[in-house]
C-alpha cells in the first residue's frame, strides 16, 4: 500500500516538497529490509493475544511421536497453543500489502496463492488433528497422507507453470533456464556488457514440462520438509529466518541486472519484489522465534511451516535457485532425507533403523543432547549452509 500511495501520488507529494522523503518507499531494497521490520514487529504486537485466543480455544498439542521413550522425553510439551502460524502468516500477508508491489506484480500474486492455500491446508490438517478428541471415537486426526500430498502437488504444478509462462513473456531466456552450481549462466564478454541477450551455450533451457515438474517437486518437497523440521523449539522458525535472509541475498541478485551479469547467474525481470516477501517471511520466522523459543509458549503446526517450505521453495524456483536450495536448506533436505531413509531401510531389512528416531533431530535428542543443544547446533549447521551458498555463486 505505501509503495502504491507514494507512485500513484509521486507529483502531489512533489508539490508540497514530501517525495524526496517519501521516495524511498520506492527503492526495494529499502522496502525489502522495512519488511523485516514491519513482520517482527506485527507477530511481537499481536503474538501474545493470538496466543491467549489459541488457548481459549483449547488448541493445545498432544504430541504423539510413536515412540515410548521420545514421548516420555516430550511429555512437557503437552496442552502448548499449537496453530500459532496464522501470526506468521498473517504477518507476512499484512506487510506484502503494506510493503510491495501487490497490484500490479504477478510474481506477488503467485507469493500470495502460496501462502494462503498452503496455510488453509495446515489449518484444516491441524484443526482435524487438534479437534479429534472432543469430536469424539473414531474422528479423523488430521488429512490422510494422500491428500495433503495432492493439494500440494496440485498447487506446485500450478504455480510452476504460471511462472514459466512469466519467465516466456518476459524475454529472458535465462528465466526458464537450469541453474546448475558453478556453471555461467552468460559469457565473460556478455557480463561486461551487460548484455543478457544470449546465454552460455551450455545452459539448458527448460520445455514447460520439465520446468513444471522440477517446479512441483521443489514446492512440494520443501513444504514437506519444514513441516518436518517442525518438532522442536525454536528448531523450524530459526532456520527458517537464517534461510530466508539467505533469499533475500539471491532475490536481489537475480532481479538487479548489473548483479546478475556480474556474477553471471540469470537474470529475472520483475522479480525485485521477491525480495520483499523474503524480508516479510524473515521477520516473521524471527518475530515468531520470540514465542517459540526454548521453552516454547507456541507452536506454529502445519498452519505455519507448510505456508514457510512452500514460499521458501516458490522464491527458489522463481529466480532459478532450486538447486542452490538444497544447500542453504540443508538443513531441512537433512530433515526430510533422514525420514526416507529410516522408512526404506525399516521396511526393507524388516524392522531395523538407521537413526534411533526419526526426523534426524529426535536421534540426536535420544542420543544425549539436550533439546536446546540440538536446535542451536542445527542454527549453526544452517548458517554455515546459507554462507556457502552465497560463496557458491561467485564460483563459476
Amino acid at each position: 500500500m505505501l509503495y502504491i500511495l507514494t507512485d500513484r501520488l509521486q507529483n502531489w507529494l512533489d508539490d508540497l516538497g514530501l517525495l524526496t522523503v517519501i521516495q524511498v518507499f520506492k527503492q526495494v531494497q529499502f522496502r525489502a529490509f522495512s519488511a523485516v521490520l514491519v513482520a517482527f514487529a506485527l507477530v511481537l504486537i499481536f503474538g501474545k493475544p493470538v496466543i491467549r485466543w489459541l488457548r481459549h480455544q483449547k488448541v493445545g498439542d498432544a504430541p504423539e511421536f510413536y515412540n515410548a521413550r521420545l514421548n516420555e522425553m516430550m511429555k512437557g510439551k503437552s496442552g502448548t497453543p499449537t496453530m500459532g502460524g496464522i501470526l506468521i502468516v498473517g504477518s507476512i500477508l499484512a506487510t506484502i500489502f503494506l510493503l510491495s508491489d501487490f497490484v500490479y506484480s504477478r510474481y506477488v500474486h503467485l507469493a500470495v496463492i502460496v501462502i494462503l492455500w498452503l496455510a488453509a491446508v495446515g489449518s484444516f490438517d491441524d484443526w482435524l488433528k487438534l479437534t479429534a478428541a472432543r469430536r469424539g471415537p473414531g474422528s479423523r486426526e488430521g488429512l490422510y497422507a494422500w491428500e495433503k500430498l495432492l493439494f500440494q502437488l496440485g498447487l506446485a504444478a500450478l504455480v510452476s507453470f504460471f511462472l514459466y509462462r512469466l519467465g516466456a513473456d518476459s524475454g529472458s531466456t535465462a528465466t526458464m533456464s537450469l541453474n546448475l552450481p558453478f556453471q555461467r549462466t552468460y559469457e565473460p564478454a556478455q557480463r561486461i556488457a551487460q548484455e543478457l541477450s544470449q546465454l552460455n551455450p551450455g545452459v539448458l533451457v527448460l520445455g514447460v514440462l520439465p520446468f513444471v515438474v522440477i517446479g512441483t517437486l521443489c514446492i512440494a518437497g520443501m513444504s514437506n520438509a519444514v513441516n518436518l523440521t517442525d518438532g522442536m523449539d525454536g528448531l523450524a522458525a530459526g532456520t527458517m529466518t537464517i534461510a530466508s535472509f539467505v533469499m533475500m541475498v539471491l532475490c536481489y541478485i537475480a532481479a538487479e541486472q548489473r548483479a546478475a551479469s556480474w556474477l553471471m547467474v540469470p537474470y529475472v525481470p520483475g522479480a525485485n519484489e521477491l525480495m520483499v516477501i523474503a524480508g516479510a517471511m524473515a521477520g516473521a520466522c524471527l518475530g515468531f522465534l520470540w514465542f517459540n523459543c526454548n521453552p516454547a509458549s507456541v507452536f506454529m503446526g502445519d498452519t505455519g511451516s507448510l505456508s514457510l517450505g512452500g514460499l521458501l521453495a516458490y522464491l527458489a524456483v522463481a529466480v532459478r535457485q532450486e538447486i542452490l536450495l538444497i544447500l542453504f536448506g540443508g538443513i531441512f533436505v537433512m530433515e526430510m532425507g533422514s525420514v526416507i531413509l529410516q522408512v526404506s531401510y525399516f521396511k526393507w531389512t524388516g524392522g531395523k533403523r538407521i537413526f534411533r528416531c526419526s526426523p534426524i533431530h529426535h536421534h540426536f535428542h535420544m542420543g544425549g543432547l539436550s533439546e536446546l543443544q540440538v536446535v542451536t547446533r542445527f542454527w549453526i549447521v544452517a548458517t554455515i549452509c546459507g554462507m556457502l551458498a552465497l560463496v557458491s555463486i561467485k564460483l563459476r
